[in-house]
């Protein structure tokens, strides 16, 4: 089936230096003393395997690795990306930075598709300033004029996402804390205040060190999700609140969920996909990978992605009604909230 990406990022335009830099790809750690261990990880002791099929190559690390510094870093990017079969790609430019990593332009013409960007709140504010909301609320409010396909905010890893709990800041060089949740609700106040309200999406679960991960549970959002009741609200990633999420999307019309970056780094996708399915409606589950950095990440979430549904949706649903599902998922509940 073909596929849109809801929420995904640009890939770097230079191969890793070394092998642990390239295991560092495949792991949301920045600390180099963690990078050799995700050689013993399930996860990318799997991923070399679809690799290797992929590339034409032996399953082992070395022999993944040198096809990837045999080939010129744009065209291995391709390949990964058009094996895909996306049709249509969301890009939250704001990661990885412009000088090193692909823009959404880019990224799609690598992917042979379509890309449409996705307006990071935070990097808007800080392009003007914290304190200048009158010109975070004209920008949001001329982004959908602007060809913005949603917003998305990444509260929590700037203090987290209950923003009533917001104090000062903590870092001088950032905008996080007090400031941070003026501009949020400037935001999705001009947003709402378009009468057509863009998608709003909102990092939720794991990343990287950066974030605590319980001021990162997708429960917090219920004063939000109350507040702005025209504002179709997508929660990212999700693990491992993974059913908080999808209890969220259960009991909320505004309130849609995805398994990106969740899919393709837990070693266990099938399970977390019935987890999902447990309570949450079919219609509010979208595909995204949330790869960044690295195009093989693309590859290894649209297969897994694809395998977990094959193997859970028969379980749950008639075969028919199981293939439709599938559908939905990988393509069209995002047309329907974009």
């Amino acid at each position: 089936m073909p596929l849109i990406d809801q929420h995904a990022h640009g890939v770097l335009r230079a191969h890793p230096a070394s092998v642990d830099e390239f295991r560092g790809l495949f792991s949301e750690s920045g600390d180099p003393r963690q990078w050799p261990h995700v050689a013993s990880g399930v996860t990318y002791r799997r991923a070399l395997r679809v690799l290797a099929e992929h590339l034409g190559c032996e399953p082992t690390e070395a022999a993944v690795y040198g096809r990837r510094l045999a080939a010129a870093p744009a065209d291995y990017a391709a390949s990964m990306l058009r094996a895909t079969r996306t049709e249509l790609l969301l890009v939250d430019d704001g990661y990885p930075p412009a000088e090193v990593g692909t823009s959404c332009e880019e990224l799609g013409e690598l992917a042979g598709c379509e890309a449409r960007p996705v307006m990071r709140i935070e990097r808007v504010a800080e392009s003007v300033g914290a304190e200048a909301l009158d010109a975070v609320r004209a920008a949001v409010g001329s982004a959908r004029a602007d060809g913005y396909a949603a917003l998305k905010t990444i509260a929590a890893y700037r203090g987290g996402l209950d923003l009533e709990a917001l104090r000062a800041p903590v870092r001088a060089d950032r905008l996080e804390g007090a400031p941070l949740r003026a501009v949020v609700l400037a935001a999705l106040e001009a947003n709402e205040g378009t009468g057509a309200p863009l998608p709003v999406q909102v990092h939720t679960g794991f990343g990287d060190p950066e974030l605590s991960l319980p001021a990162a549970r997708p429960d917090l959002l219920k004063p939000l999700i109350e507040r702005f009741r025209a504002t179709t609200f997508v929660l990212l990633h999700c693990y491992p609140f993974v059913r908080e999420a999808g209890w969220l999307a259960h009991v909320y019309g505004n309130v849609y969920f995805d398994l990106s970056l969740t899919i393709p780094h837990v070693s266990r996708p099938a399970a977390v996909l019935a987890e999902a399915l447990e309570l949450a409606p079919v219609s509010k589950l979208l595909y995204a990978s949330d790869a960044a950095r690295a195009p093989e990440l693309y590859l290894l979430a649209s297969r897994w992605w694809r395998d977990a549904l094959a193997e859970v949706l028969p379980t749950m649903l008639p075969r028919d009604d199981a293939e439709r599902a599938a559908r939905m998922i990988m393509r069209d509940n995002a047309r329907a909230v974009y």
